[in-house]
């Protein structure tokens, strides 16, 4: 669970980042930021923040801001009831994201596994997204993200999305945040 002031003092983080983005959010949409720790008590290491615009039967569109080094954990986008997981576009708005899918492992990578999950991180070849450049993921792909040193904005692009859905490497991690009262 999320303690209300890290809630705050990660929001208005956030809220910079996007603003140094130039993306512009209304009230109602900053009133809905998720602060995501996966249920890990890590949100500096392992967390997102996310906007989501719209999500309907056959779309989604949201934009998600990661700290510097925060990573969104190793998971992948099952497929739902004879329906195809999620495919997703990220197109990097701000800074700089890593992203790792399966494939061949890079030698150095740019990106460090959290420490207190480093075992649940399985897959090592990296794409790196700088502003202006994206990469589809398709349905079912295992695949986490960190931001570069400055943090990072980046858009999401999918067909319909069911986060409750989602499949972690991290079997400990609860994808739907829980905050303070």
């Amino acid at each position: 669970m999320i303690s209300k002031a890290l809630y705050e003092e990660v929001r208005a983080k956030a809220l910079a980042m996007y603003r140094k983005a130039n993306i512009i959010l209304t009230d109602e949409e900053k009133d809905r930021l998720e602060v995501a720790d996966f249920g890990l008590e890590d949100l500096y290491n392992q967390g997102l923040q996310i906007i989501t615009y719209v999500n309907t039967q056959r779309v989604c569109a949201k934009e998600m801001v990661l700290l510097p080094g925060q990573t969104c954990p190793e998971h992948r986008h099952p497929d739902i009831n004879g329906n195809p997981g999620k495919e997703e576009t990220f197109r990097c708005r701000y800074g700089e994201v890593y992203l790792y899918v399966s494939g061949d492992a890079v030698a150095a990578p740019k990106a460090t596994a959290p420490e207190k999950s480093k075992s649940a991180y399985t897959v090592w070849h990296e794409i790196i997204l700088k502003p202006g450049q994206q990469y589809t993921l398709m349905p079912n792909t295992l695949h986490w993200f960190q931001a570069g040193p400055e943090g990072a904005v980046v858009s999401e692009f999918s067909t319909r999305s069911m986060d409750e859905a989602d499949i972690f490497t991290d079997t400990q991690i609860k994808r739907i945040p829980e905050v303070e009262e």
